[in-house]
């Protein structure tokens, strides 16, 4: 006799349905955007920068003010491959510049380096560059027909300042926006070329560098970060792709 099915009861009504497929097995890992990459905390270690110094002039007179933009390496992923590019990461402004006001300049450079790490600097400074204050205009830079530049603010100043050493190093293009993925990792590849072709014991872009020098300092395991190929530099372990050095 014929084993007959008991029906199935349905307490919940059925809003939609889907066919599970099996993932298939040459699956890539996820493309990771270096730009936009979110960055915990600063590294520990040396890091490239580039100092600015500016004059703002305002009502109460000529001003003078320093500030610090920091570059680090950021590595993500696409296609599957590994790609690298150097982003600002990090803001400051030295103490002890703008007397009373040095608080809230450190409170922005703060919140400034937070939005770099997070991903959306270029909005962060965009939107500085909107801010005004009750203290009249702030005169800094000139534009491209050669006229001087009127401000909001002095944080509206900076700000402006800050966009243009971006662009100087090439993150920026001259409108303020930022740089495709493709032109960032090119300059970025051009950048660490010319480093390392620069002698390791008196650094000068004027005297050759023979192929095979980095060559005899190449070592057998890659870099723990990033797997790429790890050289002695200085007498430190270091990889040629995100920087890391085993000896901080």
């Amino acid at each position: 006799m014929a084993e007959t099915k008991k029906p199935t009861h349905i307490a919940q009504k059925i809003v939609g349905w889907s066919v599970a497929r099996a993932a298939p097995a040459n699956d890539v890992a996820p493309d990771v955007d270096p730009r936009t990459l979110r960055i915990d905390r600063r590294e520990e270690g040396s890091w490239e920068s580039v100092t600015t110094k500016i004059n703002l002039t305002s009502a109460t007179g000529t001003k003078t003010l320093y500030f610090v933009i920091g570059f680090g390496v950021v590595c993500g992923r696409r296609n599957g491959e590994p790609i690298c590019i150097e982003r600002p990461l990090e803001f400051f402004v030295p103490a002890g510049q703008t007397a009373a006001e040095h608080q809230w300049v450190s409170a922005t450079m703060r919140t400034l380096s937070l939005a770099a790490r997070g991903g959306f600097l270029v909005k962060a400074l965009a939107d500085l560059r909107k801010v005004s204050w009750d203290r009249g205009p702030v005169w800094y830079g000139k534009s491209k027909s050669g006229k001087g530049l009127v401000h909001d603010s002095e944080v509206a100043a900076i700000a402006w300042a800050m966009e243009q050493e971006l662009q100087k190093r090439g993150y920026l293009d001259a409108y303020g926006v930022e740089r495709s993925l493709d032109e960032l990792a090119t300059r970025y590849a051009q950048l660490r070329r010319f480093r390392d072709a620069l002698p390791l014991d008196n650094p000068s872009p004027g005297e050759p560098q023979q192929e095979s020098a980095l060559a005899a300092f190449a070592l057998p395991d890659p870099c723990p970060q990033c797997r790429g190929e790890m050289v002695m530099k200085d007498g430190c372990p270091t990889c040629l792709d995100c920087g890391y050095s085993k000896c901080g």
